[in-house]
């Protein structure tokens, strides 16, 4: 199987975006790519939150820790793309400008109606003991 380049270039694009609503607090666009029937585990509670407005509600918490200049920043992505499945993976930063704070993120996505949506997400971080 080759791999979708151009995928690849669109889900890059679609993440980068995310991310930017997410440092700039803009819910709308934080969603705009998101299915209906998301599925997000993550790593304050709730552990797991399924559909849309279930995933919208987690933000809340996110923009009470965290001021629209703080980082939430892409460090390292790798994205494997087929005609209509694929996933993200990334390393993440978020938090003041001077945080350290490091996350994993995992993105599924498939392509519906033409355009790629985020079904599945998965931030995480690793264990302390």
């Amino acid at each position: 199987m080759q791999p979708d380049h151009a995928a690849e270039s669109q889900i890059r694009a679609l993440v980068e975006a995310w991310a930017d609503a997410v440092r700039r607090q803009d819910l709308s666009a934080i969603l705009a790519d998101h299915d209906p029937d998301i599925v997000m585990f993550d790593v304050p509670p709730p552990f797991q939150s399924r559909g849309l407005d279930e995933y919208k509600e987690t933000w809340d918490l996110y923009f009470g820790c965290n001021r629209p200049s703080d980082a939430f920043d892409i460090e390292d992505i790798s994205i494997t793309a087929g005609n209509d499945v694929a996933f993200a993976v990334a390393v993440m930063r978020c938090g003041p400008p001077d945080s350290e704070f490091q996350f994993r993120l995992t993105i599924g996505l498939r392509k519906i109606d033409g355009d790629w949506r985020i079904t599945r997400e998965h931030h995480s971080v690793p264990a302390t003991e």
